[in-house]
């Protein structure tokens, strides 16, 4: 393999890895049960769904295009796309706004830090990791038109569940380090955690439709 495809997964897996790290921001600065091994298993999580996706998405349009035709193939690859992206976008605002309209109401009734402070479950790790690796769905498509065989597919995977993963422990461990800011103040942290997943919904639907990205 050159090093030219190598430095193009990595940079891939990078940019893929960007959504999982502004959500384990946001984790880390709103969440305060996030223990050492929470934090690995939160970042484990969104490491392997990142990884994941474009693995699916990649096997679907090859099942399509052995059973249909190339064609098919194409067609079913620009509608994944479009779906993939509204999916994410939904989630992530969803869960955004959930936050900021939590915030505002504790603000205004001028609820105290145990009042408004959030206990992040098993079940939010996984819709949080699902709605920011769903959209790598769409990348799967494209490695499938692209220099991916189906021996490489399987190195871009690794290393997007590698790189996934260590920027997701940077970030819930950045997200603490913020949280020490709003010390007594849980509520502007919620606050400013429900604006960067919103912010990351916007994001995601206008890099699909701008090709910002």
């Amino acid at each position: 393999m050159s090093l030219e495809i190598l430095s193009q997964i990595l940079l891939l897996a990078f940019a893929l890895s960007m959504d999982a790290f502004a959500v384990s921001v946001t984790d880390g600065l709103v969440c305060s049960n996030l223990t050492k091994k929470k934090m690995i298993l939160v970042a484990l999580i969104f490491g392997v769904l990142q990884g994941l996706m474009p693995l699916g998405g990649y096997w679907i349009i090859e099942c399509v295009e052995y059973l249909i035709g190339t064609a098919a193939g194409e067609q079913v690859s620009e509608i994944l796309t479009n779906v993939v992206c509204w999916i994410s976008f939904g989630l992530l605002l969803f869960l955004g706004f959930k936050m900021i309209i939590e915030a505002c109401i504790s603000i205004k009734k001028n609820k105290d830090k145990d009042a408004s402070c959030r206990l992040i479950s098993f079940k939010e790790i996984i819709v949080m990791g699902f709605a920011t690796s769903i959209d790598a769905l769409a990348v799967g498509v494209s490695l499938k038109h692209g220099l991916s065989t189906n021996y490489t597919i399987f190195l871009h995977i690794s290393i997007i569940i590698i790189i996934t993963f260590i920027m997701c422990i940077i970030g819930l461990f950045l997200g603490n380090v913020f949280d020490k800011l709003f010390k007594g103040k849980i509520e502007i942290a919620n606050l400013v955690g429900g604006i960067i997943l919103t912010l990351l919904a916007i994001w995601i639907l206008l890099s699909n439709y701008l090709n910002l990205i």
